[in-house]
């Protein structure tokens, strides 16, 4: 049973009445961020039940020490965990001396909580009766600023019911902080200073290892009824914590406001010595503007971001609210204006998988960012992996490889290898070919062709050389295999040939050679530069071409399809259908042991294949490697309704594929994995929105030429979205009985239209 306690709403995400079992959810569910920091939906006051506390800064991280029962050569020393940062929302209350705490008050009635993803604001409302039988309205609203990104606003709200009442506010900052997934219980920060300037509060602390230094800073105001205050404040400070207190007499029905305006300054963009005055600098620019209006220029940012990124949905209120929750959170984590940054798959969210750098970015999000923001946003994502070259070349020394083989992270911060469980670290080496797909899609997409001589060749070669390396020489087989591997569907350990990942190395080969025969016609000066600084030569392509060439594909003449390993077929090919549902999810019911030796795949595998590489298979071996590996796939992975989605649309199968992009939009909203408390699946969130675009839309790129088959649900009535494609602005509407196109700039564009060729001139409405 899903949880389904989210108002469907087409702008918000809406819970009301307050229940103690929900809160570690809905802290994730209603998680903000604006690129630069992210929080969960943590109170501002104190709250003594179950909670996850979490705050985070991007970039800001730790490496803690790698736990393991057996040590084995070429594990990663740490696991990157993103740190939870020194806490500045919080605001202690008292009234009339009795600490304010919805787990102890007495009555908590209409309670009303709002992520508002139109505007970029998160609020509470609620009634409360403390055990002092004082009745209080309380009202909460708080932002993070994507003006001022260093910057987060706070309005918080008491209206005294039944009686005047004395308030004490005292806002705090907290570097007293710990991780709830920490190996060893390090101590993540070490703090340096606790300062205070009037109204002004600072913390200065570094990061333990990676000495990343922040400034944690506060100003607070006071106003009743609208009118501010001039009170003196009371002032408490301890090695780690620094509170200020304003003690106000408030009359029955007057309001008592405190505004806090809070954040971090990081030496990723001042310097260490000038975080304070960093801090001062920001703290000022937000007073003069005033919540109010800072508030006016979010609205007007994330209209901006709305205005390219949305996707409408008529007559379908929990589809349009799950993906416009999807775009927001994805928004709200990277907007790419730092190229230093990536998209770690829970964001701003929680601690699990260390918030770090996937495959996710390239397999799942570039499609997403190129369309949706300009392709300088997609090119920063491909040049982050360009700076960690060096590192992936390292990586695959550690495991033996030589002459500059590159095996890029299953997980990173910085380049360097981090993940440490041993089947996916030194096993799922598929992630390679993420890397160089990126490169091709991006190119495809945005046609820029100087990438690729710029920087992407240098990547490609790298891994072509790893593939090279990988593989073995089968002499009973006469075939080059790739043994002892762990492909997307990670219910399979240590195969052979594991089908996804021979065609990757395969395809990774053959568009290096590709691109190496073009840079050298296109573009010598390149040429001859990476040729020097890499040192290939023809009898090194040769010996690649060989392996490309000769490459095993396992394959089932029965079923007529590839295997997904050379062992599937030895399985009891059980399907999903006759697995009782009682002993689902499987990766919480069964023992490691029995998942590996069943045939139930955790995300598309090979099927992820015939996504990548769609236009090298009919659509008829499409139709039979889905119909073959679809019954067995579990979906326990965020990442794999998407692909199944786009795929069962492609087959025509709608009604199929609006039920996995059902389950994509909506699987944090309706905790699907019955885990949400952890945090969202940021990355998995751009699935979704490729299963509207791709999916239904059938937006392809067709030598060129960008392509659609619109396709609508049964249960919708409309839907539109907008894509940047090559620097225009194309909007697509579909409903029921046509499509329409609409050029918002440039000039004329040629597109395929269920493949007949259609032009369109900008600000004209074309209708097919």
């Amino acid at each position: 049973m899903n949880q389904d306690y989210i108002i469907p709403n087409e702008w918000s995400v809406i819970e009301e009445g307050f229940d103690k079992e929900r809160v570690k959810s809905s802290e994730s569910l209603f998680s903000i961020g604006n690129g630069a920091m992210g929080q969960r939906a943590n109170f501002e006051e104190d709250y003594s039940g179950a909670t996850f506390q979490g705050s985070y800064i991007a970039g800001v991280y730790y490496p803690d020490k790698t736990r393991v029962g057996w040590w084995k050569n070429g594990y990663p020393e740490y696991f990157a965990k993103v740190l939870n940062a020194p806490n500045w929302i919080g605001i202690h209350v008292k009234i009339n001396e009795e600490v304010f705490d919805l787990n102890t008050c007495k009555k908590v009635e209409n309670f009303k909580r709002e992520l508002n993803m139109k505007e970029g604001w998160l609020s509470r409302t609620f009634k409360a009766t403390l055990s002092n039988g004082i009745e209080l309205e309380v009202s909460s609203k708080r932002f993070l600023s994507l003006e001022l990104d260093e910057v987060g606003a706070i309005e918080y709200k008491v209206t005294p019911l039944n009686s005047d009442v004395a308030i004490t506010f005292s806002p705090y900052l907290d570097a007293g902080i710990t991780n709830e997934d920490s190996n060893w219980d390090d101590k993540f920060w070490n703090i340096l200073n606790v300062t205070s300037e009037g109204n002004q509060g600072f913390i200065e602390s570094h990061t333990m290892k990676t000495n990343f230094h922040a400034c944690t800073f506060m100003e607070s105001r006071v106003y009743v009824d609208g009118k501010i205050l001039d009170l003196a404040k009371e002032e408490e400070k301890s090695d780690r914590k620094l509170t200020f207190t304003y003690k106000v007499d408030v009359q029955q029905n007057q309001t008592a406001t405190l505004y806090k305006f809070a954040g971090y300054t990081v030496d990723r963009n001042h310097k260490k010595e000038a975080l304070v005055s960093a801090a001062k600098t920001a703290l000022d620019k937000a007073l003069n503007i005033g919540f109010d209006d800072l508030l006016a220029l979010q609205i007007q940012a994330w209209n901006q971001i709305w205005n390219m990124s949305d996707i409408t949905i008529s007559g379908d209120v929990k589809a349009q609210q799950g993906i416009r929750f999807n775009i927001f959170q994805l928004n709200q984590t990277y907007l790419g204006t730092d190229a230093r940054l990536n998209i770690g798959p829970k964001g701003f969210t929680g601690e699990k998988y260390g918030g770090s750098t996937y495959w996710d970015t390239e397999a799942y999000c570039l499609p997403f960012y190129m369309a949706t923001k300009d392709q300088k946003v997609a090119r920063n994502l491909l040049e982050y992996r360009y700076h960690h070259l060096d590192r992936a070349i390292e990586n695959a020394e550690k495991l033996g490889f030589t002459n500059g083989a590159a095996l890029y992270p299953m997980v990173t911060m910085n380049g360097e290898e981090c993940h440490n469980e041993w089947e996916i670290t030194f096993e799922e080496i598929h992630r390679n070919a993420a890397i160089a797909f990126a490169i091709y899609n991006y190119e495809r997409y945005t046609s820029d062709a100087s990438y690729v001589p710029e920087k992407g060749l240098e990547v490609l070669i790298g891994i072509a050389r790893f593939w090279y390396q990988r593989a073995t020489f089968s002499t009973a087989k006469n075939k080059y295999v790739i043994l002892g591997v762990t492909g997307p569907n990670e219910y399979e350990n240590n195969v052979n040939n594991n089908w996804y990942t021979n065609y990757a190395a395969k395809w990774c080969i053959d568009y290096a050679l590709e691109a190496i025969q073009k840079v050298e016609s296109d573009h010598i000066s390149d040429y001859i530069r990476i040729k020097e600084k890499v040192k290939f030569d023809a009898e090194e392509l040769a010996s690649w071409k060989k392996v490309a060439d000769h490459m095993f594909f396992p394959y089932s003449e029965e079923h007529q399809v590839f295997l997904q390993q050379d062992g599937f077929l030895d399985k009891e090919l059980i399907t999903v259908a006759d697995l009782d549902k009682a002993q689902r999810p499987i990766n919480q019911k069964w023992s490691w042991d029995r998942i590996l030796r069943s045939p139930y795949i955790k995300q598309a595998d090979t099927l992820q294949g015939f996504y990548f590489f769609e236009d090298q298979f009919s659509q008829e071996e499409l139709e039979r490697h889905f119909d073959f590996y679809e019954p067995f796939t579990v979906h326990e992975s965020s990442l794999s309704p998407c692909v199944h989605s786009i795929q069962a649309a492609k087959l025509g199968r709608m009604e199929q594929a609006y039920t996995f992009y059902l389950r994509t939009s909506r699987l944090d909203l309706d905790d699907y994995n019955k885990e949400v408390e952890e945090g969202l699946h940021i990355t998995s969130m751009a699935g979704t929105w490729m299963s509207i675009v791709e999916g239904f839309g059938g937006m392809r790129v067709k030598n060129g030429t960008l392509s659609f088959t619109p396709q609508i649900p049964g249960q919708w009535e409309a839907y539109s979205f907008k894509v940047n494609f090559r620097g225009q602005i194309l909007k697509i509407s579909v409903c029921k009985d046509d499509t329409k196109f609409e050029l918002e700039n440039g000039s004329a564009l040629e597109i395929l239209v269920n493949d007949k060729l259609i032009k369109i001139s900008p600000n004209n409405l074309v209708t097919v």
